[in-house]
């Protein structure tokens, strides 16, 4: 099967669907596409462990892809203009993971 993604997208794969952890920081990013919202928020909306939201949100924090505003239990986190900018190649990197994905599943 032939490689859709560009040099620029392989990153985007990576932390998105080539990792065990992220479908669940594609679910973060969706959610934050629509509002920003604070991690308790994130977790109640996202039905997942609170640490673990903690856990993804640092990571994209710390590759640029969240920005953060407030202090301490009332952060809230948005998308960064980096990941606004390349929103599309987000969704497609998806669109493109979750296809492999079925093909592995199906055989």
């Amino acid at each position: 099967m032939a490689n859709p993604l560009n040099s620029d997208d392989r990153l985007l794969w990576w932390w998105f669907v080539g990792t065990r952890g992220g479908p669940t920081r594609a679910r973060i990013v969706m959610a934050l596409k629509e509002e920003p919202l604070n991690a308790k928020q994130l977790a109640d909306f996202l039905d997942i462990n609170y640490k673990t939201v903690r856990h993804h949100l640092k990571v994209l924090s710390d590759h640029h892809l969240l920005e953060s505003f407030g202090d301490k239990y009332g952060k809230a986190y948005s998308l960064s203009p980096v990941l606004e900018a390349n929103y599309d190649a987000f969704v497609q990197v998806q669109k493109t993971g979750l296809s492999r994905r079925v093909v592995r599943i199906i055989g």
